[in-house]
């Protein structure tokens, strides 16, 4: 069996499709139709992008940045059309990915680590039953190629108060990520006052006083493709000399995201789904974020800050504190902190809520890197659960990252 889920059958660029046996409390069955190029899906993505359910991080234009910009070698595009088997109406869109990872092959969410959340794009707002979540992903499962395991991480439970289905999947468990956001109500210019913490309310007006007074204090949002270059410049020097300096992996270490999200930034010109922001005090950048926003949302994607530049005040915190009053002014409800347990969240004042993975073995080679990937796994969360002990490993980790460079 292992041998033959091996086996590296072409998938035709003309779309598989196939029923899917499972059916609902009301008796509804899926089919599932294959797709290997997002051109094939367009039109009823870019449909159910303007009048269904769709997060920011599955905006068709950063799902083809990740296709065409982040894909490793030789993985292969999976997008999954479910539709309703009696009507044979759309229901659901699905993008995954399919790449060899060690010596087996993996069937992923189309991400490539730069999308917070795995949501699939879906009609309407019509409610999921557990039932019916599990016939549809037996109509995606039914048409997917040859593959050794599925492995979907940062799973949300709702989508716009709309339950995700591959959250009631019984294959879905917790998993060890957590995301936090703050609820954005009221008016904005007591707004930090009345959402965030008391100790966060007072440093914020601390920071915004000390910076005021160094030459004036401003919140800048890109707004034309040499601001946007400007600014992505100022928040990938940053970032890059921050995480030298903390001996921390980056992602835009690579060149491939920096192309990725520098194009997202330009391409974001034109519609506001991708925003880039960057405080100045004075004539100074002293922090750069980037930003999505969707349906009453803003989601923080990429923080950078030069703490160096003003002594006992933070940049980021300000960048935040600031983000929030701007994004209520302009009728945004909710400002997303992304995915982290770090401690300024917290200190914010930020709610947190647990994502869910799917991490499901297909064959004997799936099963064997799934318990590798089960035990890192509980690992990680022994680790996170003592906090000197995590402190320790950071340190060691942080030297020997050193002596590589």
């Amino acid at each position: 069996m292992s041998s033959q889920a091996m086996r590296m059958a072409p998938i035709s660029a003309a779309q598989a499709s196939a029923p899917a046996a499972s059916t609902d409390a009301t008796e509804r069955a899926y089919t599932a139709r294959l797709h290997t190029s997002l051109e094939a899906v367009k039109p009823l993505w870019l449909e159910w992008q303007a009048n269904g359910i769709c997060t920011a991080h599955q905006h068709y234009a950063w799902a083809e940045g990740i296709a065409t910009r982040l894909m490793p070698k030789g993985a292969e595009l999976l997008i999954v059309e479910v539709g309703d088997a009696a009507t044979g109406e759309p229901r659901v869109l699905v993008p995954l990915m399919r790449r060899r990872a060690y010596r087996h092959y993996v069937v992923e969410w189309l991400s490539c680590g730069v999308c917070d959340y795995s949501a699939p794009l879906l009609a309407d707002a019509s409610p999921w039953t557990r039932q019916g979540a599990e016939a549809a992903w037996a109509a995606v499962c039914s048409v997917l190629p040859p593959v050794d395991r599925i492995h979907i991480a940062g799973i949300p439970q709702q989508v716009f108060g709309v339950t995700n289905p591959l959250a009631l999947l019984s294959a879905t468990r917790d998993s060890i990520q957590v995301t936090s956001g703050l609820v954005l109500h009221g008016e904005p210019e007591d707004l930090i006052k009345r959402i965030c913490r008391p100790s966060f309310a007072k440093d914020f007006r601390k920071h915004c006083r000390r910076f005021e007074q160094l030459g004036g204090l401003s919140l800048v949002e890109a707004d034309t493709p040499a601001l946007t270059e400007e600014l992505f410049g100022t928040l990938l020097e940053l970032r890059l000399k921050r995480f030298r300096e903390l001996a921390r992996f980056d992602l835009l270490t690579q060149q491939s995201a920096v192309d990725f999200y520098r194009n997202a930034a330009l391409e974001g010109l034109s519609d506001g789904s991708v925003r880039l922001f960057g405080l100045r005090v004075g004539q100074a950048w002293l922090a750069s974020m980037l930003v999505l926003a969707r349906k009453g949302t803003l989601h923080g994607i990429l923080l950078a800050i030069d703490k160096d530049a003003v002594a006992n005040v933070s940049p980021g915190l300000t960048t935040i504190g600031k983000l929030m009053m701007w994004g209520r002014e302009r009728g945004f409800d909710y400002f997303d902190l992304s995915v982290g347990g770090q401690g300024y969240k917290e200190h914010i004042g930020a709610a947190n809520s647990v994502l869910s993975e799917i991490c499901e073995p297909m064959t004997l080679r799936g099963r064997g890197a799934n318990a590798a990937i089960l035990f890192r796994s509980r690992a990680e969360r022994y680790v996170r659960m003592r906090p000197r002990l995590l402190k320790a490993i950071q340190g060691v980790a942080r030297r020997l990252r050193r002596l590589k460079d």
